[in-house]
């Protein structure tokens, strides 16, 4: 092979000297990112009490990006959040119940507090939850996440 373009010599240079160049691969450690499977292990990462950062997903190039960054934040904010990938051809019923039509889409589930009974005698093996649910619309990268986070005064990391 002859000698590098110049634009190939540009781009290592860049990627050498650049730290905040998106596409240079980090070594994340085994995937944090958590594959849902069914809402009953959803429920019980809300019950954990962490937030819980969920993507709707569809296949596209759009989606290998999302792919990337979820990996990264999630490496980032590993244990105080959890991230939940879900894909929507496979579990068609979990996101028709988000109302949304454009994929993928993140939403953030947070602050599951129990919910008292309304004065009627409730089936003590039942138990309710006040999930807020907040849509998230910032930079789709790790900094947009914290920066969601602390607009929203959510917790996401200790406190040192």
């Amino acid at each position: 092979m002859g000698d590098p373009s110049f634009f190939d010599r540009m781009i290592s240079d860049l990627r050498a000297r650049c730290k905040y160049y998106t596409g240079y691969p980090k070594d994340l450690g085994p995937s944090r990112v958590i594959h849902f499977t069914s809402e009953r292990e959803f429920v019980q990462l809300l019950h954990e009490g962490h937030p819980v950062v969920v993507a709707f997903t569809i296949r596209g190039n759009y989606t290998k990006h999302l792919d990337k960054v979820l990996e990264e934040a999630a490496a980032e904010f590993y244990p105080n959040v959890k991230f939940m990938r879900v894909e929507c051809p496979k579990y068609p019923g979990f996101c028709i119940t988000r109302q949304r039509t454009e994929y993928p889409f993140v939403e953030i589930f947070h602050s599951p507090e129990q919910a008292s009974s309304q004065g009627r005698a409730a089936d003590p093996n039942v138990t309710k939850y006040s999930v807020k649910v907040l849509p998230f619309n910032y930079d789709p990268s790790a900094y947009g996440f914290r920066e969601f986070f602390k607009r929203h005064g959510i917790r996401a990391s200790e406190v040192k």
